[in-house]
């Protein structure tokens, strides 16, 4: 099978780091055998515009800048290679990337997939609440979509529910979770000790992987951290991950007095991950609950399960299929029950080392990338089954 797979960001930016999921689902598409064509939109318009090969896969740059003339070029381009299709994935609903895989298509009479892995909408309007008119934009763009596209794939039954609302047939929609790459993330004692021994740390490491920005919550985080550290001192708290909130977030914990215990590694690039959770003790992912997190299913919590360690995490979303069993679950939102969680791991590392096995063995049995190829492969077949239908 020819696919044309296509995202609205940078697919080689630690500044995008979600765009693992769309490499990942490509490379086992080819390791199956499939032969893929992976279109992207880069951070700087230096980058637009480029052909390569990466891992057996040819990269194409298009150009993201606002402009009529841009988007009809960024058309007549995905048209072209289009035709050398079967099936169309885009992810996402921004128009730049959208709009011309919709118009692709229609036009060479190929069946089109939506890969749905996030509310847009209410993720843009957290940030971005007097911008109504491009929210309703973004809006109108997520609503129509998955009524005229020939499958949608969701990574949570909040998304899945809302496809159905919006006209779907259930026989179209398919789960599509996040996986993590399993020979990657894995529990590895060679990579155990080289970020302890970066930041001088001679005790017990609690890690929080995401972006600093809004809808992800480190605030929770750094708020259980001064808990944590009022029951006991050696512990260390580290927070991977860069935003705009960043200066805010060291504000706070100089706020708290707890400044000398955590520590603001920044981004890193994706690869460089296990590192940080090789040396981990306790994992964490903390939200609150709102139309943005039930529709997540978190990467961080799979590649946290991947390399065997024990996990607090918030009950909200999916978030309980993918932790339930084989972490601590703790009430979203919830600061005081997230230090509770952190506490009763630090006390008990038999509870630690269980918890570490039972989450390896999810991560092989469900949440890895094969698995979502697997999924997504029965959603193409599906799409070019209606597709020669109509």
């Amino acid at each position: 099978m020819n696919i044309l797979m296509i995202h609205p960001h940078d697919l080689y930016s630690s500044q995008e780091p979600w765009t693992v999921r769309i490499k990942n689902i490509a490379c086992q598409f080819t390791r199956r055998g499939h032969s893929v064509k992976l279109v992207y939109f880069p951070l700087d318009k230096k980058d637009a515009n480029k052909k390569f090969l990466n891992n057996g896969i040819e990269s194409i740059s298009l150009n993201r800048n606002l402009g009529v003339f841009i988007l009809l070029r960024n058309i007549v381009q995905i048209i072209r290679l289009a035709k050398w299709s079967d099936v169309i994935h885009f992810q996402k609903c921004y128009y730049y990337a959208a709009l011309p895989a919709l118009i692709a298509g229609w036009i060479n009479k190929k069946p089109v997939h939506y890969d749905w892995d996030d509310w847009e909408t209410k993720i843009f309007y957290y940030s971005n609440q007097k911008q109504k008119i491009v929210g309703e934009f973004i809006n109108i763009f997520e609503q129509l979509i998955p009524k005229i596209v020939d499958s949608v794939s969701v990574s949570s039954a909040h998304l899945r529910n809302l496809s159905l609302r919006r006209g779907v047939s259930l026989k179209n929609i398919f789960p599509a979770h996040v996986g993590a790459d399993l020979e990657l993330f894995k529990p590895d004692p060679d990579l155990s000790g080289n970020i302890k021994r970066k930041y001088n740390i001679n005790n017990y490491l609690v890690l929080y992987l995401g972006q600093l920005h809004g809808g992800q919550y480190v605030e929770l985080f750094i708020k259980a951290a001064r808990i944590v550290l009022k029951n006991r001192r050696d512990v260390t708290f580290i927070i991977v991950g860069d935003g705009y909130r960043m200066r805010e977030l060291q504000d706070l914990t100089v706020s708290f007095g707890i400044n000398k215990h955590v520590i603001f590694a920044g981004s890193d690039l994706h690869n460089n991950i296990p590192y940080y959770i090789a040396d981990a003790d306790i994992c964490v992912a903390c939200f609150e609950k709102n139309d943005i997190t039930l529709c997540k299913s978190p990467l961080k919590i799979v590649e946290y399960l991947a390399c065997g360690k024990a996990v607090v995490a918030s009950n909200v979303g999916e978030i309980r299929n993918m932790v339930g069993g084989v972490g601590l679950l703790t009430k979203s939102g919830d600061v005081g029950s997230l230090a509770n969680g952190v506490l009763t791991l630090l006390a008990n590392k038999n509870l630690r080392e269980r918890l570490g096995k039972w989450a390896r063995q999810r991560a092989e049995k469900k949440y890895n990338w094969s698995v979502t190829a697997e999924n997504l492969l029965r959603a193409y077949q599906t799409a070019l089954n209606c597709n020669k239908k109509a």
